[in-house]
């Protein structure tokens, strides 16, 4: 019996129960869809798969650990998700136990590989599994995301700390008028000032989670203290990145590596460029998503959202 729309299959990654779902276009380029912290997969807009299916994808999504209907972990404790960040050892799992989540769901689906489309923590998510998996990724794209390989103290040269302060005082009530209201407050808070928010649809994506990540701290705490102990390519390249807030995000030449391309914040807009980099040269500050990449004939294409919700 196949699931019906928003119904998930399961893969299994050691203790963790991963929740997936095939969100159609069968028989295209198979897509992988990761998103960020703490939220589910019913936060991926509607018009966007159905764009990603219209121009031949497969599509898939999945909801991380200590996310939506994946199995969680609160026996694991947690604490701030900044302070789980700073801390030396991870609270429940590891960076490397959540590519191979996604590389489970893969198995699952029965797709030897993948493009991998992360947003925001999905997108070091995403970094992460080019990395210790580069045989089952095709393309890697990565936005609103810092790289891979960065953790603790050097983290906080990609966050905002005003927007962390501004979000750190929304207050809403417990219950579920709370938590949908919360997370229409904090999705306010990180959109582009570019585009006109939907209020509607962030309050249907939230409607839709069974437990609010946006509030679940811990949970948070658990996914961003997951620590990385895969390559450091990252210092290879620092040396050539641009200077200065309006280069980030700007993708690197490299040698070699899986086509990737970024998603950039808000700042100076250039056309969008396709090309081959390794997924660590991915330099992005955490800023609201302007353009997205646009997976094409194994290349990525920078879009205006405009065209797509």
């Amino acid at each position: 019996m196949v699931p019906g729309p928003g119904q998930p299959r399961y893969a299994v990654n050691g203790q963790a129960r991963i929740a997936f779902e095939d969100l159609g276009g069968a028989g295209g380029d198979p897509l992988l869809l990761i998103m960020g912290l703490a939220v589910s997969r019913f936060w991926w807009p509607d018009a966007l798969i159905g764009e990603f299916v219209d121009r031949g994808f497969h599509v898939a999504a999945y909801d991380q650990r200590d996310a939506g209907q994946s199995t969680h972990f609160p026996d694991a404790g947690g604490t701030s998700p900044i302070a789980a960040v700073l801390r030396r050892r991870s609270l429940a799992y590891s960076a490397e136990d959540m590519t191979d989540d996604a590389v489970a769901v893969l198995d699952a689906l029965g797709w030897d590989s993948a493009h991998v489309f992360g947003h925001s923590m999905g997108g070091q998510v995403a970094q992460r599994t080019a990395l210790r998996h580069p045989g089952r990724v095709r393309s890697l794209t990565s936005s609103a995301s810092l790289p891979g390989d960065v953790g603790g103290l050097s983290a906080g040269r990609y966050v905002h700390a005003g927007l962390v302060a501004r979000l750190a005082r929304l207050k809403f009530p417990a219950g579920r008028d709370g938590d949908i209201a919360l997370a229409v407050a904090a999705t306010r808070a990180l959109a582009s000032p570019a585009y006109s928010f939907d209020e509607r649809e962030v309050r249907r994506m939230a409607a839709r989670d069974q437990v609010s990540g946006v509030r679940d701290t811990a949970a948070q705490s658990r996914q961003a203290g997951a620590k990385w102990h895969g390559g450091r390519a990252h210092r290879q390249v620092d040396q050539r990145r641009p200077a200065g807030p309006a280069a980030r995000g700007r993708a690197l030449p490299a040698r070699r590596g899986v086509p990737a391309d970024s998603v950039r914040g808000p700042g100076p807009r250039r056309p969008g460029r396709g090309g081959t980099v390794p997924a660590q040269s991915i330099a992005l500050s955490v800023m609201p998503l302007p353009r997205v990449i646009v997976p094409v004939s194994g290349r990525l294409r920078e879009e205006s959202p405009t065209r797509i919700w």
